[in-house]
C-alpha cells in the first residue's frame, strides 16, 4: 500500500485535505466518495530525504496543551472527532505533532476509539492523557476531560519553567567562570612560568599546582575534553537507566541548600495535581493511582504508590500508607484523609497542589538569592587562587632582593 495526499470538498463547500493509505488513486477516490466528499485532487506522497534524528523528536507540553484545548473546543462546538482532527493536522505547527495527529486520525477513521489511537503514540500522549481521554469517552464528557488535561499540562509546564528559569543565571555564571579560568590557565600562567624560569629556585607549592594545571590544559586539552564528554554521557545514561534512576531520584531529595526540598515539593505538587485530574475525570481509583505513580517524575513517589494500591485493594484508605512514606509530609496525609472522609478527595488534592506550587515558586526565589553570594565566593576563590599562585614567587624574589 502507498500513501496518497488528497484535497476534497464536502457538499457544504468546506475544503478538506489529508493523507490516506490505499492501493491506488482510484481506491482513495472511492473512500472519499463513500464519506460524502467531492474529490478535487489525489497524488502520491513522496518520501522526504531529510535526515531526521529520532531522539530530537519531541512535543512540548505547551503544544500538547494547545492541542487538547483546541480539540475540546471543537468537539464542544459540535464538530465530530474526525473533522476536528482534520482541522488540527492542517493548522498544527509542530511537525512531529502533526505527523502524530495524522496517524491518530487514520486510526480513528479505521474504527478505533480516540484514546486507543492515542495510546499507540506513547512518546506524545502519556498515560495521563490517554486515561483521561478514555474516561471522557466512557462518560460522554470528552471535552471537559480534554480541558482538564490541558490545565494539567499547563500547570506542569509552569513548574518546569520556574525551575529552568532559576537555573539560567547560575548556569551562565558557572560557564563564564570556567571560561575565564581556562583562559587564565592556558594564556596567563605560561607567561609567568617563563619569568619564573629566569629567577631560578624552587616554586611555592601553590604555584606548582597552577603550573601543572596549565601544562595539563595546554598539553592534554583534547584528552580532558573527551573525558568530560564521556563523563557527561555516562552520567546521562546512568541517570536514565533502570538501576541508576532510583539512586539519582533519592540523591536529589537529599541535596543541600534547599534543592532537595524543592525536588520534593515539585514531586508532591505534580502527584497531587495528576491524581486530582484523574479522579475528577472519573478514572477508576486503582488505575489513577498507578498512572499517578508513573507520571510523578520521581521513583520514590512511584514506589510509594505500590503500598497505596495494595491498601486500596484491601479496602483501606489512601492516607494510611501515605503516612508511612517519608516523602509525603503530615499535612498532605491529613488533607488526603479529610478528603476521603468527606468524599471531596479531588478538591482536597487540588488545594494540596496549589499550596505546593506556591511553595515551589517561593523556594526557587529563596534558592536563587542564596546561590548568588555563594557563586561570587566560589568564583572569587578560583580567580584569587590563580592570581596569588602567580604573584607569590614575585613577592619572594622581592624579599630576597631586600
Amino acid at each position: 500500500m502507498s500513501t496518497y495526499v488528497f484535497k476534497a470538498m464536502d457538499l457544504a463547500g468546506v475544503k478538506a485535505g489529508g493523507e490516506i493509505e490505499a492501493d491506488s488513486k482510484q481506491a482513495v477516490s472511492d473512500q472519499l466518495r463513500a464519506r460524502g466528499l467531492i474529490v478535487l485532487d489525489v497524488g502520491e506522497k513522496y518520501s522526504s530525504r531529510e535526515i531526521e534524528l529520532s531522539f530530537l523528536k519531541r512535543v512540548s507540553a505547551s503544544d500538547l496543551a494547545i492541542f487538547a484545548r483546541q480539540l475540546a473546543t471543537m468537539i464542544s462546538s459540535g464538530l465530530s472527532i474526525l473533522r476536528a482532527l482534520y482541522v488540527l493536522e492542517e493548522q498544527t505547527e509542530s511537525k512531529f505533532l502533526k505527523e502524530t495527529i495524522v496517524q491518530v486520525r487514520k486510526d480513528v477513521e479505521g474504527g478505533l476509539p480516540l484514546s486507543e489511537a492515542m495510546s499507540r503514540h506513547p512518546k506524545v500522549f502519556n498515560p495521563l492523557f490517554v486515561a483521561m481521554t478514555q474516561a471522557g469517552e466512557t462518560g460522554g464528557v470528552l471535552e471537559s476531560s480534554l480541558m482538564r488535561v490541558a490545565d494539567q499540562l499547563e500547570k506542569d509546564a509552569s513548574l518546569r519553567r520556574q525551575i529552568r528559569a532559576a537555573m539560567v543565571y547560575p548556569t551562565l555564571v558557572i560557564t563564564f567562570a570556567i571560561g575565564v579560568m581556562l583562559a587564565l590557565v592556558a594564556f596567563l600562567i605560561p607567561v609567568f612560568e617563563n619569568v619564573f624560569k629566569e629567577f631560578g629556585g624552587e616554586l611555592p607549592a601553590i604555584t606548582q599546582v597552577s603550573v601543572a594545571l596549565s601544562h595539563a590544559v595546554t598539553g592534554y586539552g583534547w584528552a580532558l575534553f573527551i573525558g568530560a564528554v564521556v563523563l557527561v554521557v555516562a552520567f546521562l545514561k546512568w541517570k536514565t537507566s533502570t538501576w541508576g534512576r532510583p539512586q539519582w531520584d533519592r540523591f536529589r531529595l537529599k541535596l543541600p541548600m534547599k534543592i532537595g526540598a524543592i525536588v520534593q515539593e515539585v514531586a508532591i505538587a505534580r502527584w497531587s495535581r495528576t491524581l486530582a485530574s484523574l479522579t475528577s475525570a472519573g478514572v477508576p481509583l486503582l488505575q489513577a493511582l498507578e498512572i499517578t505513580g508513573r507520571t510523578a517524575g520521581n521513583v520514590v513517589v512511584e514506589e510509594s504508590m505500590e503500598s497505596v494500591i495494595a491498601s486500596v485493594k484491601r479496602g483501606g484508605t489512601i492516607a494510611a500508607p501515605l503516612a508511612q512514606e517519608s516523602i509525603f509530609p503530615k499535612m498532605v496525609t491529613h488533607m488526603v484523609g479529610v478528603g476521603e472522609e468527606t468524599g471531596a478527595l479531588d478538591a482536597m488534592l487540588d488545594k494540596i497542589a496549589e499550596f505546593y506550587e506556591d511553595r515551589v515558586e517561593a523556594s526557587v526565589k529563596a534558592l536563587t538569592s542564596i546561590m548568588e553570594p555563594v557563586m561570587i565566593i566560589v568564583i572569587g576563590g578560583m580567580v584569587g587562587f590563580i592570581v596569588i599562585s602567580m604573584y607569590l614567587p614575585l613577592f619572594e624574589v622581592y624579599n630576597h632582593i631586600e
